[in-house]
């Protein structure tokens, strides 16, 4: 604990240099002796000993402890008996102002008493560099400190924001999974020759999931195929066909886009569109791009049930909107809407 630390230690040596040496320099007319190096190690000593207790006591336990009156009265007071304890000769440019007239623009007199105005001046002159030193250490100290405090809270809001994008990826559906399962188990009982294609295109949206959604972005072409698979599994629901219309603009397949952004949406439309009703339920799915943007269509029949707004969204939307939120801030526009019949999203991603 008293161990001064490293930036203490350069406040020392620059607040020591700054009243020690510099001023003899700037004065002119001294010369190196005992007399004068006694003088600067006094100051020095003195300058050290109020930046020490500044940086390592008084900072740490009175004003970072909102305890800030306490700590302007406990700083006065440790000066002011500095002060008292200090000869003015002790200071290094004492000689100088001690010159009788005539001798080098001096402005003392020890012939004479001196002047309550001149004492009070020279208690002032006296108190003047360990204040410096006071206030100058303590706004460093304070800088550094709301620069630490800034970076720790940009830290972990950075992990806050980490651990809730994984927390989003990680929601995958169970039922589209269980249901893709005995899709192919059923293939494979009729010994059909899509049961290894589609086992195939399963294990590959895992990885996906698995591996290569842990990165920020992934190329969009990745994104395309795992969106494919997941359409194609869930055809699989009717050996006849579905109504269910898919455009995707693969032209760009380089664009980086965040993982999983894009499947929930084609997910809530299979799970309210009652797409297994041949002659009422349907799907359409449309992406486009361009050199900055992803431009992602999805539209799916309503189920003369009455279904609401919110359900129809479901917490698989909820959580989507949130990881658009956190990884495209104001790049993004998100449209749903529904009526008695369609429910429609248009997604636009500024990816540039």
């Amino acid at each position: 604990m008293f161990l001064p630390r490293r930036d203490t230690w350069l406040q020392i040596l620059f607040w020591g240099s700054l009243w020690v040496f510099i001023p003899s320099i700037l004065l002119g007319n001294w010369e190196f002796s005992e007399r004068l190096i006694g003088r600067s190690a006094v100051v020095l000593a003195a300058i050290a000993l109020v930046v020490w207790a500044n940086m390592e006591i008084l900072l740490p336990k009175l004003y970072f402890s909102k305890k800030q009156g306490a700590y302007v009265v406990v700083g006065v007071v440790m000066i002011a008996l500095v002060v008292l304890l200090l000869d003015w000769d002790a200071m290094p440019w004492a000689e100088y102002f001690n010159r009788p007239p005539g001798s080098g623009g001096g402005h003392g007199d020890r012939g004479k008493p001196p002047s309550t105005y001149r004492v009070s001046m020279r208690y002032i002159g006296m108190a003047m560099p360990f204040f410096t030193a006071l206030i100058g250490s303590a706004l460093f100290e304070v800088g550094r400190f709301a620069t630490q405090k800034e970076q720790e809270a940009s830290e972990f809001r950075s992990e806050k924001l980490e651990a809730e994008l994984k927390f989003l990826k990680s929601q995958i559906n169970p039922h589209f999974l269980f249901n893709a399962l005995n899709n192919i188990y059923t293939l494979t009982v009729i010994k059909s020759d899509q049961a290894p294609e589609n086992l195939l295109k399963l294990s590959g949206m895992l990885r996906y999931m698995l591996y290569d959604c842990k990165a920020e972005r992934v190329p969009l072409g990745k994104e395309i195929e795992y969106l494919r698979h997941f359409i194609d599994l869930n055809l699989l629901k009717d050996s006849r066909g579905l109504n269910v219309e898919v455009r995707l603009d693969e032209s760009r397949p380089t664009l980086s886009v965040a993982p999983m952004l894009l499947i929930p949406f084609v997910e809530n439309a299979f799970k309210h569109s009652k797409i297994e009703d041949r002659d009422k339920g349907w799907i359409t799915i449309d992406l486009k791009t361009t050199e900055t943007q992803i431009l992602f269509d999805v539209k799916n029949s309503i189920p003369e049930q009455a279904f609401t707004k919110d359900e129809i969204g479901g917490i698989g939307l909820a959580n989507v909107r949130r990881q658009l939120e956190l990884v495209y801030p104001n790049h993004h526009e998100l449209l749903l809407e529904a009526d008695s019949e369609v429910f429609s999203v248009r997604l636009t991603i500024d990816v540039s």
